[in-house]
């Protein structure tokens, strides 16, 4: 009896890890002009979360900052045009640091030491025709001084990364 469970332990356990090696597929976030694929989140700098479970934390992260490059892309780009995002590497601005127990997770500290950075390709289309094409890796070394920006929303230097991004980089091109 006791090989029964026993087999059927190992008959679990080996579902399980063979779930856990295949592959996620790349979320994708899509808000009106601006559509994103976020290639192989967990190989990210630092996407980590300190008080929330991580596949929730980084749905959410997807999400608003998608949100809010649609919203600067809606100024900048023209009308019929959209854009098409590909981000391989991400750094939220902070660094999470140990808390030894004071709390039940690690906290994020933010320091101009620790500026938000991304790396992506990206494309500018009209209909089917392709505007613009490029790749990019930027980084935001003043975002802590940047006072006239600051306020309460989520990731708002992350958002800040992009929309200067688009403002001081795409808009000119177009």
């Amino acid at each position: 009896m006791n090989v029964k469970y026993i087999m059927l332990a190992s008959v679990l356990v080996s579902q399980i890890v063979m779930a856990e090696d295949a592959p996620l597929p790349n979320p994708v976030t899509e808000v009106g002009l601006v559509k994103i694929e976020w290639q192989n989140p967990k190989d990210f700098s630092d996407i980590r979360t300190s008080n929330e479970l991580q596949s929730r934390f980084e749905n959410r992260l997807f999400d608003t900052l998608t949100k809010n490059i649609n919203k600067e892309a809606e100024k900048t780009l023209k009308p019929g045009q959209t854009l098409q995002m590909t981000v391989t590497n991400f750094d939220l601005a902070g660094d999470m640091r140990p808390t030894f127990g004071a709390t039940p997770g690690d906290l994020r500290v933010v320091k101009d030491l620790y500026p938000p950075r991304a790396t992506f390709s990206y494309t500018i289309k009209e209909g089917d025709q392709v505007i613009i094409v490029g790749d990019e890796k930027i980084t935001d070394m003043s975002f802590m001084s940047n006072s006239h920006r600051f306020n309460d929303r989520p990731f708002q230097y992350e958002t800040t990364l992009f929309t200067d991004w688009l403002q001081k980089s795409v808009a000119p091109k177009l």
